[in-house]
């Protein structure tokens, strides 16, 4: 289980794997609480491809939205 904070820095980006090669959109830098709510108001279908960097870690988005 991952652990960190709510003020944490992060970078909210999402990952097109349509694209040839993929195609990376960072959507947010800054808060984790604030990259969470982001992350939930987007399209469900997109949802699939949203990545949360930290400084040390990344995570699929839906993974934390199920943990």
């Amino acid at each position: 289980m991952r652990t960190t904070y709510g003020n944490a820095t992060v970078r909210l980006y999402h990952l097109d794997g349509a694209s040839e090669g993929g195609a990376v959109t960072t959507l947010f830098y800054g808060p984790l609480e604030e990259a969470v709510r982001i992350a939930q108001q987007q399209p469900e279908a997109m949802q699939d491809g949203l990545f949360i960097a930290t400084d040390n870690d990344v995570i699929a988005y839906c993974d934390l939205a199920g943990e």
